[in-house]
């Protein structure tokens, strides 16, 4: 899939997530960038365009499952013969309105009339502000994946109040001013005659709702700092500097609103033996001349332990051998199966010899089997030129 198609991404889900968990985070970035919170916003209105395109294809199983399989880039995802016709490249902001009026309907936003609302309540729904760290993985917990547990700093629900923001006994009460609706419609004379504009309520400012007896504790708000145990959950396959977003584990919102994220950025510990080349990890293993010479059977490390290879005879420098599937799984499904261990074979020549070990080894330098053939000395060159121009 193209990188500004990726409909997981624009939703904040995992590929394994259940429709339920689609359509809630679909409800989530719809209020984020809804319109009539973002009045203006350009870049807030193509954002929320571009979510009902996503959640378009991704309630729909058969489309999702289309979707998935042309994952590396589906040509037609937007156009004639794509997944509908149901483009944020052409769609009307009252269309999406109309079209998912199961999101949208009594939702506490953007009534199904659309910008100018039409029936049904339109409250300002607030959002906690998001939280960033970094977590760092061993190759162990990035092979197998790992849930971590972390004691965050952040705002939380005010004990007191159970974030309603209102003293105990007392709740909030309806807006005078917009009775409950969250806006004021105003009419005004124009060049086209009567208009009727909506706009947010300057009492309630949006939420429908007035605290008339705040909370001691929190001061009305709701929210408090405090300490929260969060379970986070990584998916095997992760890659240094990739970000995973945690939907709603963030700061706690004022008064009732929607939590915000945790964006988790993935930092690697380094591996004493192994390197990581994307799912494979390479091994530089270094053979004595009688190993490669005659032959041995020698132990490697892989990421749960060791394990031991046969070296024929006659190994080469340069030779590259594989252990096929003891690298890493591909991250949330992409691609196939587990990687590699590839183990780079180096020879060890001694810098330090003994008076009769220089004697052994002068003995033999005319030996015929001692001396390279020219298919020997292509495969050696091809080898480390291959190497290096990785």
């Amino acid at each position: 899939m193209s990188e500004e198609k990726d409909y997981y991404k624009i939703l904040g889900v995992e590929r394994s997530a259940t429709a339920d968990e689609i359509k809630r985070a679909y409800k989530k970035v719809a209020i984020k960038y809804h319109p009539d919170r973002n009045p203006g916003d350009k870049e807030a209105e193509e954002k929320f365009k571009q979510a009902a395109e996503a959640y378009d294809v991704l309630r729909d199983p058969d489309k999702r499952a289309r979707y998935d399989h042309d994952q590396f880039g589906a040509a037609g995802v937007n156009g004639a013969g794509g997944f509908g016709g149901f483009s944020a490249d052409s769609m009307d902001i009252n269309d999406i309105f109309r079209h998912f009026s199961d999101i949208f309907s009594g939702s506490g936003f953007g009534g199904f009339g659309g910008f100018g609302g039409g029936g049904g309540a339109s409250h300002a729904v607030r959002k906690g502000d998001d939280m960033r760290m970094k977590v760092k993985l061993t190759l162990a917990e990035i092979a197998t994946g790992v849930t971590k547990r972390f004691k965050l700093r952040k705002q939380v629900h005010c004990p007191e109040c159970g974030g309603s923001g209102c003293e105990k006994g007392h709740a909030p009460e309806t807006c005078e001013t917009c009775h409950g609706r969250g806006f004021v419609l105003r009419t005004q004379r124009s060049m086209f005659g009567m208009m009727q504009t909506q706009a947010p309520c300057p009492t309630c400012h949006g939420e429908g709702t007035i605290i008339k007896h705040a909370c001691s504790h929190c001061h009305g708000n709701g929210v408090v700092q405090g300490e929260e145990i969060v379970e986070i959950k990584i998916p095997a396959g992760v890659g240094e500097g990739m970000m995973i977003n945690v939907p709603e584990k963030g700061n706690a919102a004022p008064r009732g609103g929607i939590n915000g994220d945790i964006q988790v950025i993935i930092e690697e510990a380094p591996h004493p033996d192994l390197i990581r080349d994307e799912n494979d990890l390479i091994y530089n293993l270094l053979l004595t001349v009688p190993q490669a010479t005659l032959g041995d059977t020698v132990e490697v490390p892989t990421i749960d332990g060791k394990a031991r290879i046969k070296i024929e005879p006659g190994t080469q420098p340069g030779t590259a051998l594989r252990l096929r599937g003891k690298g890493l799984p591909a991250v949330q499904g992409y691609g196939y199966g587990k990687g590699d261990i590839v183990v780079n074979i180096s020879v060890y020549i001694p810098e330090h010899l003994t008076r009769e070990e220089k004697d052994a080894i002068s003995s033999l330098k005319d030996s015929e089997n001692l001396q390279p053939t020219s298919s020997i000395k292509d495969k050696i060159f091809k080898a480390f030129r291959n190497y290096f121009n990785q």
